[in-house]
């Protein structure tokens, strides 16, 4: 997965609570493995209406939002079913970041096996984000190294994180790229189990 280091992007208000998975990705769009071409299904039912066109009042369906890396959300977002394709459609989407002031646990530990960084704030350091959001400028910093979210204003926000999570984002690490640095000491396990026990090998 890719890096993440510092974002520097638009930011888009959604101050709607509870935001659960199927209505980040409805069942409908699960079907797919790949984690490209999910944008589409993002947040389906509240971007477009019955008729398949987009509802202009739909933040992500502005002009003004378009291009959005940065997702200012209500409380408890991610909350419901366990789904990865929610992480996947919201970076297939060209969202990196989500900052809350809660999420659910199983959603924020995809985050970080896919390279989304979700960033939690007291309610009204959210509130300002939110606030900032909707005025002509809404760029926002987010630098996962010195912990710190930016407002388009200058005031500046900190937030916790895990350090090992912190250097696995860090470094672009998943679960399968941490474990391919230890390939080395993998094979050398391997190699002296099966001189030590041949019978586990089929031999």
């Amino acid at each position: 997965m890719d890096a993440f280091t510092r974002l520097d992007a638009k930011s888009a208000p959604l101050p709607l609570a509870n935001i659960d998975t199927d209505q980040i990705i409805p069942k409908q769009f699960l079907k797919i493995i790949d984690r490209k071409g999910l944008a589409k299904g993002l947040f389906f039912d509240l971007r477009f209406d019955e008729d398949g066109k987009e509802r202009p009042d739909f933040v992500l369906n502005q002009p003004a939002y378009k291009g959005a890396g940065v997702l200012i959300a209500g409380d408890n977002f991610g909350c419901g079913s366990s789904r990865e394709h929610a992480p996947w459609a919201l970076m297939d989407f060209g969202i990196r970041s989500v900052i809350s002031t809660s999420f659910a646990d199983i959603f924020y530990n995809n985050c970080f096996q896919n390279g989304l960084l979700p960033v939690v704030l007291k309610a009204e350091e959210v509130a300002q984000l939110m606030d900032e959001a909707r005025g002509g400028n809404h760029v926002v910093s987010v630098d996962l190294e010195t912990q710190t979210v930016t407002s388009p204003s200058g005031k500046v926000f900190h937030f916790q994180i895990d350090p090992q999570r912190k250097q696995k984002m860090l470094k672009g690490l998943d679960a399968i790229g941490e474990t391919l640095i230890k390939v080395d000491s993998i094979d050398t396990y391997e190699m002296k189990r099966a001189l030590a026990q041949p019978w586990l090998e089929g031999a």
